[in-house]
C-alpha cells in the first residue's frame, strides 16, 4: 500500500508528455490531455508536450531532444505500444534506454489485468532510464494512462512516497559519469 510521509517535502518534477499517433491532433488528444491533467493535478510541471506520427525516427528524435534537455526529468509517452504494423514506440525508445525498468511493465500489467484481464497482453508498455531521464511508454488509451499514473507513477514520482521512490534517487542517477 502506498504511504506518504507528510514530514518530507513534495518536490515537483518536470515532465514531458508525448502522444504517438498518426491521427491525433491537439484538439482530440484525449490520452495526452489525461496525462497532462493528472501530472499538473499532482503538482508537477508539464515541461514539454508534443504529438508525433508513428514513425521510429520522429519518436526517437523528439524523446532524444528531451533526454538531452537538463530541464526535463521524466518523459511519458502514450500510444504505439500495441502489435499493429504502425505501433513502433518500444522499437523507437528502447534503444535509448541505458537501463530498463522491468518492474514498471510487470506492475502495469498486474494492474491492467484487474480491469481488462488477459487483454493486457496486447500492450508492450515499458520503461527505462537514459541520461538521468526516466522514460515511460504507455498504451494510447486514456484509461491505460490513468491507470499507469494513479497506480504507479503518481507514487513513484512523489518524494514523500515510502519506502522509496524515483525522485529521491534522481541526484544519483548520473553518478557513474562523474570522474573520481
Amino acid at each position: 500500500m502506498a504511504r506518504i510521509d507528510e514530514t518530507r517535502p513534495f518536490i515537483p518534477v518536470r515532465i514531458a508528455v508525448l502522444t504517438v499517433s498518426d491521427t491525433r491532433t491537439p484538439a482530440d488528444d484525449k490520452s495526452g490531455d489525461t496525462l497532462a491533467s493528472l501530472v499538473t493535478e499532482a503538482g508537477h510541471v508539464i515541461a514539454a508536450r508534443s504529438i508525433v506520427r508513428d514513425e521510429i525516427a520522429a519518436i526517437r528524435a523528439c524523446v532524444q531532444g528531451w533526454i538531452d534537455d537538463p530541464q526535463i526529468d521524466v518523459v511519458i509517452s502514450t500510444g504505439g505500444t500495441g502489435f499493429t504494423g504502425r505501433d513502433v514506440t518500444p522499437e523507437a525508445l528502447m534503444p535509448l534506454f541505458e537501463k530498463t525498468i522491468e518492474g514498471f511493465a510487470v506492475v502495469f500489467h498486474m494492474q491492467s489485468y484487474q480491469k481488462i484481464e488477459t487483454s493486457t497482453i496486447q500492450s508492450r508498455a515499458c520503461a527505462g532510464l537514459s541520461n538521468g531521464t526516466y522514460i515511460f511508454c504507455l498504451p494510447g488509451s486514456p484509461g491505460a494512462c490513468r491507470d499507469a499514473w494513479t497506480g504507479i507513477l503518481k507514487w513513484q514520482l512523489d518524494n514523500r512516497h515510502r519506502p522509496c521512490n524515483f525522485v529521491e534517487i534522481m541526484p544519483r542517477l548520473e553518478e557513474h559519469r562523474r570522474s573520481s
